[in-house]
């Protein structure tokens, strides 16, 4: 009977053990509502949050959990060593910008090369500078709720044009929350499971960051969804990006920090972006939003330049295609790309363009781009104005370039007038497609380039069209291999310049045969 006893008391005391443990996770577990959170969408609750993240950094790190409830928030700052875990139900509600509830920017000297957005990182919903292992993740949702995606007081602020003008800021600091998560020179941070809606200028913002991963996040907003500037050894995974009027998920190589950084050792994996109306992925009922941009953009902004990126396995619908920009300076290399499913595309499927505007101080180098492997690609419904694009500049050709196993499907439509059209230089221009414009062939456009492979590409369109295929100028060394076009009656397969060099045709008929 005695040994009986012994063990049931022993057994009660290991479900005590249990229970507490399930209640009280550790000494460094920091529930808000502890420190004075309420959770009713009314109250002002980050300083309930700010509170409880210094008592877990005081504690040496630990945890702070935001339970189920909805937590009117101004800027949240983040310490080192946290874990911010938004739970299921949970939501961050950004205030409305009355309530002045968020930071005031931060001063900014010297001369901004990049625009307001970038320039200011306080006036943030949740924000954190120079720290060391930071984590946010959970099922619960951010809402930007009153962040605005305007900039144009920051713009100001800062200095900023296009024509890099000396600073005279005069401008004193504001209030303007703006983004939903902004992070600068921190390392070690991940950022996991949640949902961003209505993000403001920037979903998440992440400039100067060291071992960095996006994973499982959801983010469906009203400007960028994730700018990825200045970031070395990331990884952006399985990921769904909304952002109908701007780019989805934009790695940046800006000169906010002062000098020229590098953007590299990014893998982007598994990943969706799309140019639905706001709202409409998280609802499901993905309602296509006219001129929707999504997409996946390296630059504009890149003094930095980008080395050693790859792309793969991602989706893209109802929104612009993948694009490559390199033009202030810098240089884009080791790129590779594999496993694109593009519907819906705007402008250009395929976009890899350099030039001189040269965003930066003292610029001595021309843009550069090199070594870019692009592979297993299918875009349908792709716009007339071009399918893809291949530009650098007259002293300084594109280097190292290969497509292959690709499908187009263009939406068609063009003209003869269209298939005449001599495209304007970029220059220093902005480098988006739309400000070149229409191309004279609707599958293929490259100039400026050396040793240029293409092969396994198909390309039709579902409207007669009356451009080549294809069209080449200015290229040093162009080889071709199995390249299928469709083409309307009359209408050359290829157009090649006489500035062609090193032409090398294999296996595709409708070009050696014309």
């Amino acid at each position: 009977m005695r040994i009986k006893f012994i063990f049931g008391v022993q057994f009660f005391t290991l479900l005590l053990c249990l229970a507490h443990a399930v209640e009280n996770p550790g000494q460094n577990y920091f529930n808000i509502r502890s420190f004075g959170a309420v959770g009713d969408g009314t109250n002002l609750d980050s300083p309930a949050i700010d509170k409880a993240i210094n008592a877990a950094a005081d504690a040496g790190g630990g945890t702070v959990l935001l339970p189920a409830g909805t937590y009117l928030s101004g800027s949240i700052h983040l310490r080192s060593n946290i874990h911010l875990l938004i739970d299921t139900g949970a939501t961050i509600l950004g205030a409305p910008q009355k309530l002045n509830a968020y930071d005031e920017t931060e001063p900014f000297p010297g001369i901004a090369y990049q625009d307001g957005g970038h320039c200011y990182f306080h006036n943030s919903l949740i924000w954190g500078e120079n720290l060391t292992n930071v984590f946010i993740t959970g099922h619960g949702m951010i809402n930007g709720g009153g962040l605005t995606r305007d900039s144009k007081i920051l713009d100001k602020m800062c200095g900023y044009d296009h024509f890099q003008t000396p600073n005279t800021n005069t401008f004193p600091p504001v209030r303007l929350g703006n983004k939903a998560i902004a992070l600068k020179l921190c390392k070690n941070v991940l950022i996991r499971d949640v949902t961003i809606f209505h993000g403001g200028h920037f979903g998440i913002l992440v400039t100067g960051c060291d071992n960095l991963t996006i994973d499982n996040v959801t983010l469906d907003t009203n400007r960028d969804g994730m700018d990825l500037d200045c970031c070395r050894n990331t990884m952006v995974s399985n990921c769904r990006v909304n952002s109908p009027t701007d780019d989805g998920i934009c790695p940046k190589s800006t000169y906010a920090l002062g000098e020229t950084r590098l953007t590299e050792n990014l893998t982007i994996v598994n990943c969706q972006v799309s140019g639905f109306v706001e709202g409409t992925l998280i609802d499901g009922t993905m309602k296509p939003a006219r001129g929707g941009m999504g997409r996946i953009k390296f630059g504009t902004e890149a003094s930095g330049g980008f080395r050693n990126c790859s792309v793969a396995n991602c989706t893209f619908r109802s929104c612009h295609g993948l694009a490559l920009e390199e033009v202030d300076g810098g240089l884009l290399e080791n790129i590779t790309i594999n496993n694109l499913s593009m519907m819906d595309v705007r402008d250009c499927a395929i976009y890899i363009t350099t030039g001189k505007r040269n965003r930066a101080p003292n610029v001595t180098t021309n843009s550069r781009a090199r070594n870019i492997l692009i592979s297993n690609v299918i875009a349908d419904g792709v716009d007339k104005m071009s399918g893809i694009q291949i530009s650098g500049l007259p002293e300084q050709p594109v280097e190292g370039v290969r497509l292959e196993n690709i499908r187009l499907t263009s939406k068609g439509g063009g003209s003869t007038n269209d298939a005449a059209i001599q495209p304007k230089e970029l220059g220093a221009g902005y480098p988006d497609p739309g400000k070149i414009g229409t191309l004279p062939a609707y599958g293929v456009y490259a100039r400026h380039v050396k040793d240029l492979e293409l092969a396994n590409i198909t390309v039709n369109f579902a409207k007669d069209d009356f451009r080549s295929a294809a069209s080449f100028a200015d290229i040093q060394g162009l080889e071709i291999d199995n390249f299928k076009p469709q083409v309307a009656d009359g209408v050359k397969a290829a157009v090649f310049a006489d500035s062609v060099s090193g032409l090398v045709l294999r296996n595709s008929p409708a070009l050696e045969k014309q």
